[in-house]
């Protein structure tokens, strides 16, 4: 019997079409640009795709049985079951990777991306997260 592969190495073909864009656009601009720059061009690029997402998704925080408006945002929620989150920082910490942890739990959304275009390849500054 062949071991199975976790979830977060398995192949996702929407995980694909939004890593292709994001290095679609890290290519034409590279680093050292503001997080907005980069996910105005990352919105282009989707829509050129046929992709449906929406940008700066309310995310409510629940506590017990309250839901509170506590300013949170995810950067792009593609296609209803993708988070997307996007840094410009000099490398990813775990804090980030707990960030969109939180927010795919908050959110219901089994797969998240972690983008950080402040890199020279952006492969380098990917990161998949599967719950």
């Amino acid at each position: 019997m062949l071991p199975s592969t976790p979830p977060s190495q398995q192949r996702d073909p929407l995980t694909e079409q939004v890593i292709g864009a994001a290095i679609e656009v890290h290519r034409g601009l590279g680093p050292g640009l503001l997080e907005s720059a980069y996910e105005a061009c990352l919105c282009y690029e989707l829509g050129q795709r046929g992709l449906v997402f929406h940008r700066q998704v309310a995310l409510p925080v629940v506590y017990k049985t309250v839901q509170l408006d506590c300013g949170y945002r995810i950067d792009l929620l593609v296609q209803e079951r993708l988070i997307v989150e996007l840094k410009t920082v000099e490398h990813l910490l775990p804090i980030h990777m707990a960030q969109l942890l939180t927010y795919m739990k908050l959110r219901g959304v089994s797969t998240g991306l972690l983008l950080n275009f402040n890199v020279p390849l952006l492969k380098d500054g990917i990161k998949r997260m599967v719950l």
